[in-house]
């Protein structure tokens, strides 16, 4: 068989928000088929109708965009195999349905979910399978002049795959290896529903597939039960030359604790599970994203792409998307499910947000501004973020644990930055950097550095003129002001470098703070 051009697929479905599992899923193919110079589709499978939520697919399109995970087809795409999304193709699948009944592959059933229900109850661990079928209502166990019937009068009706029992079913996964189940632990799957007229995901995912031309199936783990099921539909169209290559993506798993990571895990441990903040069109909930958590779309990338693929030995955690397409291998994934480390991609964003020059913070960090009734400017902004974006913070985590980390989001500068913008409104003794470093020859100490700043006029309030100033009185006068000086300043024991911050603040306001702290403090 000739080689074939290597297309793959997302296909999520408008049901609610794009999980940060499907980003991972979506992140992989996209490096897949950029590595072997192939395409990329986007569909959307809305069989489901019941499930449908209005704003999730323009959701999922605009997380993409945010990510800078770019489609060659699909909807919202073009491209010359569509429609792509599956409620426009119920005539493609109709023809379909009909060939797996002509040539006795599938059967209808008219059981109503009544009639299932008390199967269940009657038969433990009931399936509907070759050992089961005859005693169900459908065209294999009724007269045909009895189906025809039903159907002539309108009875609602599905059709079934008609699986043949005790056959070994071998799926080559590019991950796992070759994955086998016997074809008698199946059911007789749901294929196609008259009370809609669409298909199940089973039948249209494997339509789509084969009509799309799609190379290779990559997607999460919690599919490879359905891998047999597909690849017995495949066999049954006759299409087994162009069935796709499989690859089952390790789950993604709770950071702490058994199991796969679900939205609660984020809002107990306070990290985003969603790309973009959701708001439930029913319900009004909003649910956080990493977008507005102040999360750069470069480091949510690096960070998911690390989780489940590890490019070997020698190669540095920091990519770019296109070093990550140069490096991506199938075989290198891991089989078990992968720790979802939060607190790591709280590092991959600190890493990114470094490499950024200081102007690209100020539109965020502007925003946080006006959000506290203070004005700027974007120059002024630059220079406090530069003064302050190698500070460490401290945070209470999930668990109510006090810990110390980098900044990691833009956001963590206003509680270190405030008195930039707003002089210390009151001077608490009870601070331990407070009480410790004023005096009471502290008052006197500071009234004479005020006569020394009082010294340059505003135009020379620099570092560089100032340093050499203060820096000769201390040494004359065998003062260390330094600390006591941050007190009037800060009110507290945070800050930058002191000749930084008082040229920031310029000589009125340094002046001014300084002549309230020795009023307030004595």
């Amino acid at each position: 068989m000739s080689e074939r051009r290597v297309r793959v697929r997302f296909a999520p479905s408008p049901t609610g928000p794009l999980h940060i599992g499907g980003v991972r899923t979506a992140l992989y193919n996209y490096l897949f088929a950029r590595q072997h110079g192939g395409d990329l589709i986007f569909r959307i499978e809305d069989t489901d109708s019941s499930r449908f939520v209005p704003g999730a697919e323009d959701y999922i399109i605009e997380a993409f965009q945010w990510l800078g995970i770019k489609f060659d087809e699909g909807v919202s795409f073009g491209g010359q195999h569509g429609p792509y999304r599956q409620s426009e193709r119920r005539d493609i699948y109709r023809k379909y349905v009909r060939q797996l009944l002509d040539n006795g592959k599938a059967y209808i059933a008219f059981d109503t979910p009544e009639e299932l229900d008390a199967k269940r109850k009657e038969v433990e661990n009931f399936q509907y399978d070759a050992q089961t079928r005859m005693q169900m209502r459908n065209s294999l166990s009724l007269p045909k002049e009895e189906v025809e019937r039903l159907i002539a009068e309108g009875e609602q009706y599905v059709v079934r795959f008609k699986i043949e029992p005790g056959r070994d079913v071998h799926v080559d996964d590019l991950i796992r290896g070759d994955v086998s189940i016997n074809s008698s632990v199946l059911d007789d799957k749901v294929l196609f529903k008259s009370a809609d007229g669409l298909p199940t995901y089973h039948l249209a995912n494997i339509v789509d597939d084969h009509l799309m031309e799609v190379s290779h199936v990559i997607r999460g783990e919690e599919w490879l039960p359905s891998a047999p099921l597909h690849v017995l539909l495949y066999e049954a169209f006759g299409w087994q030359d162009t069935m796709p290559r499989f690859a089952h993506l390790p789950l993604l798993l709770k950071p702490v604790g058994n199991g796969k990571l679900s939205k609660r895990d984020g809002d107990k441990l306070g990290f985003p599970v969603f790309p973009l903040e959701w708001k439930d069109p029913q319900t009004g909930a909003i649910s956080s994203g990493y977008r507005e958590q102040g999360y750069l779309p470069e480091a949510v990338v690096n960070f998911l792409a690390l989780l489940g693929w590890n490019p070997g030995e020698g190669h540095e955690e920091m990519m770019s998307l296109d070093e990550m397409v140069g490096l991506f291998d199938l075989s290198k994934c891991s089989k078990s499910g992968a720790r979802f480390d939060y607190v790591k991609g709280m590092w991959f964003n600190h890493q990114y947000l470094m490499q950024q020059p200081a102007e690209a913070w100020t539109p965020a960090f502007d925003k946080i501004l006006r959000e506290n009734g203070i004005e700027s400017t974007p120059e002024r902004e630059a220079q406090v973020v530069e003064m302050m974006k190698m500070k460490v913070i401290e945070y209470v985590d999930g668990e109510n644990n006090k810990k110390k980390r980098n900044i990691s989001f833009v956001s963590d500068l206003w509680p270190l930055c405030r008195f930039f913008f707003v002089a210390p409104e009151r001077y608490d003794k009870e601070d331990g950097f407070v009480s410790k470093n004023w005096k009471e020859t502290t008052a006197q100490e500071m009234d004479q550095l005020v006569g020394v700043l009082s010294a340059l006029d505003e135009k020379e309030f620099t570092v560089e003129e100032m340093k050499p100033l203060v820096d000769a009185w201390a040494e004359a006068t065998g003062a260390r002001p330094w600390n006591a000086w941050r007190v009037c300043l800060v009110g507290t024991g945070q800050g930058p470098d002191m000749y930084e911050l008082a040229a920031f603040l310029g000589r009125q306001e340094t002046i001014k703070r300084m002549e309230n702290a020795i009023a307030a403090l004595g």
